[in-house]
């Protein structure tokens, strides 16, 4: 008698087991899939696409853009003008990105950018600025990226 319930017990083990690990695998936290160096391929200015990567008619050239998120809590934000900001990043829940401390202060932000993630995956971010951008002429901004 013990030496079947020991053998249903190893068969009920045995399959719980299988069933956990063909769980499938979650996805890594936000935390780490957006620590990477991210790069601009298409940005909505006010909801008109102004820069697609390669496109022959950009109206803005956002080529310079760049989000460093790569060494965590430090950032480097460079603008499609060229101009680096540095500074700190969290992540106060899954769908916020804010920029703090940037040196020097970007015109009209105090220091600090706030974006909400939009979506993301191993090798696309989406984002959009919380707060108009000056330097666009007071545009709500949608950015597409990309890690290269």
């Amino acid at each position: 008698m013990r030496k079947t319930h020991y053998i249903a017990f190893l068969s009920i083990a045995t399959l719980l087991g299988a069933l956990v690990g063909c769980s499938g695998n979650k996805p890594a936290p936000v935390s780490e899939r957006i620590a990477k160096v991210w790069t601009a391929s298409k940005v909505d200015e006010n909801k008109i696409t102004v820069y697609t990567r390669g496109g022959a008619s950009n109206v803005r050239n956002y080529a310079p853009f760049k989000l460093d998120l790569s060494q965590a809590p430090t950032v480097r934000y460079t603008e499609f003008d060229g101009n680096t900001f540095v500074g700190k990043y969290s992540l106060p829940t899954d769908n916020r990105l804010v920029l703090t401390e940037l040196t020097p202060v970007p015109t009209g932000s105090n220091g600090t950018i706030e974006f909400t993630i939009n979506s993301i995956d191993d090798n696309n971010l989406s984002l959009s600025r919380t707060t108009t951008s000056q330097k666009t002429g007071g545009t709500s901004n949608d950015y597409t990226l990309t890690n290269p």
